[in-house]
């Protein structure tokens, strides 16, 4: 029976390889041509001319490749003079420059995750530290969610609407659009299309956006400024510290990143923003903002004062001692702020390049120096040279020197470290107690006058040999190169007072706006007896510590 079974399955594929070797072989033979049809079909394959062989596309020549490789070492355009028939053949990022971004992009939400956490944790009382870490980690996702659905593009995004309807040429508008929405996922954005100057619809990938970086990933770049949109509302923590209601705060940050926030960073750094001097030729207000003086410390440092005068002061303000609970937390917090501050400013760039070594040269002897200054301000005037004063004076400088620090030259960094050593310790140690506003841990005294500070100094001591932007072949053009020069009067500093006022104004009025319908509707701040028990039992029912 066994033999009989076997017998018959070998015969059956024996049958079916045989068929199959026929099918085959019938495939492959031309059917017969129809007579009737086959003269009819000849005449035009006879009359047909040869089909033209496609044009190979011209070689690039050796000077057109080191030209190519000359624009990634120098951050230049890629395909430098070459004819648009002859593109770069450089058209993804640079490895060298990426890598910098990349890093740097953990170096600024290091600042925020612990840094940011840390410093202030320690200068609350103990009762109040994991509402810090709480708030810090709330604003990391909240912000990068919003970001990711339409922030970028508000921000980073030209406004079509603003654009030459011929050219597709930015213009100046107050925000971007919705381009990039959902980072331009085409299943999820309905307002992803294509615009002349745009042969592809807006997508977030990893192709370079050469408006903001030749060498840099996109995606890389929306992720490095989201660390940024995420330590600025973190900032204002610092006003309001102990005794804001944690929800109230989450609304808050959602509502200020649409009425302060974004604005903001579009008119300074969007390509086609109002004060964006470096980038923008049509901006009316040719400002300069290098990593965030205006757009992060002075809108948080105005946004927390505001926010604090709202909510009032916290109970026994005045009468109990507030002191740190915890200075080794808050030396550590500002270490690492300072050592995050290097992908903040250096980072900034965009590039690892010869403006980034700058940054970070300038960065570093402000920072250095008014670490050394406020301490030393201190003990003369008060007789001690604490510890919060040296991590006070630190952050003091690298607030200062953001704004100025890819513009300036290593002395001008000097002289902004003793100005960030002297004028935010005259402002947190003498006029706040003189005027009675509890800002609770000087998010005032030092990021908004340290950001005016800044702002300012960068209109006096901006160095155009330091940025080639800043010359009439920059992308500034001769109107930055006129204001930078001292011969024709170096008027930049009045384009940056304007952008102060601006600023100001923003943050003063949309926070008050924000602040007191909350107010109104859902209230800020937690009932006295949950205040007095510390915020880390009332709103997330933990201690930070079970002693």
């Amino acid at each position: 029976m066994i033999k009989r079974l076997s017998s018959i399955v070998r015969w059956s594929v024996c049958g079916l390889v045989l068929t199959l070797g026929v099918y085959q072989a019938n495939a492959q033979t031309p059917a017969p041509a129809d007579p009737a049809a086959a003269p009819a079909a000849a005449a035009p394959a006879a009359a047909a001319p040869a089909a033209a062989a496609p044009a190979a596309a011209p070689k690039p020549t050796t000077d057109q490749r080191l030209a190519d490789l000359e624009a990634y070492v120098n951050n230049g355009a890629p395909g430098g003079d070459q004819s648009p028939a002859l593109p770069s053949n450089l058209t993804g990022p640079g490895p060298g420059h990426n890598a910098w971004m990349l890093t740097s992009t953990a170096l600024v939400l290091m600042m925020t995750l612990p840094g940011l956490a840390l410093f202030y944790g320690g200068l609350v009382r103990r009762k109040n530290i994991l509402s810090v870490c709480a708030q810090c980690f709330a604003i990391t996702g909240l912000v990068t969610i919003l970001w990711w659905l339409c922030g970028f593009g508000l921000v980073f995004g030209i406004n079509h609407g603003y654009c030459d309807p011929k050219t597709g040429a930015a213009g100046t508008s107050p925000l971007g659009d919705l381009q990039y929405m959902c980072f331009g996922d085409p299943h999820l954005n309905p307002f992803n299309k294509t615009y002349n100057n745009d042969p592809q619809p807006q997508v977030v990938n990893s192709t370079p956006n050469g408006g903001y970086g030749y060498w840099m990933s996109q995606n890389v770049y929306a992720c490095f400024q989201l660390t940024f949109a995420i330590i600025t509302p973190a900032l204002i923590i610092g006003g309001i510290a102990e005794r804001m209601k944690f929800s109230a705060l989450v609304i808050f940050i959602g509502c200020w990143m649409f009425l302060v926030y974004f604005p903001l960073a579009h008119n300074v750094w969007g390509v086609d923003g109002y004060f964006n001097g470096v980038w923008n030729p049509n901006a009316p207000i040719k400002a300069m903002d290098f990593a965030g003086g205006t757009v992060v410390h002075m809108s948080s440092g105005w946004s927390g004062l505001t926010l604090a005068l709202i909510l009032g002061k916290r109970l026994g303000w005045g009468k109990t001692h507030f002191a740190p609970h915890s200075t080794v937390l808050t030396f550590i917090g500002a270490s690492l702020l300072w050592v995050g501050w290097y992908g903040f400013n250096a980072g900034s760039a965009c590039a690892a390049d010869v403006i980034a070594a700058n940054a970070f040269t300038t960065t570093t002897l402000a920072t250095a120096t008014a670490s050394f200054v406020w301490p030393t301000v201190e003990y003369f005037l008060k007789g001690k040279a604490t510890v919060v004063g040296f991590c006070s004076g630190a952050v003091a400088g690298l607030v200062v020197i953001t704004p100025a620090c890819g513009y300036v030259n290593p002395t001008g960094g000097m002289i902004i470290g003793v100005i960030a050593g002297t004028i935010p310790f005259l402002t947190t140690t003498y006029l706040k107690p003189l005027i009675g506003y509890d800002d609770a841990l000087d998010v005032f005294g030092v990021h908004a006058v340290g950001g005016m500070c800044g702002a300012l100094a960068t209109g006096f001591l901006a160095d155009p040999t330091i940025n080639a932007n800043l010359t009439s072949t920059g992308a500034g053009g001769q109107a930055l190169a006129d204001a930078c020069d001292w011969s024709k009067g170096h008027h930049l500093y009045i384009a940056q007072l304007e952008v102060i006022l601006f600023t100001m104004i923003l943050s003063i009025v949309g926070t008050a706006i924000i602040g007191y319908t909350l107010k109104f509707t859902m209230g800020l701040r937690p009932t006295p007896e949950q205040e007095e028990a510390g915020l880390d039992l009332s709103d997330h029912g933990e201690e930070g510590y079970i002693l």
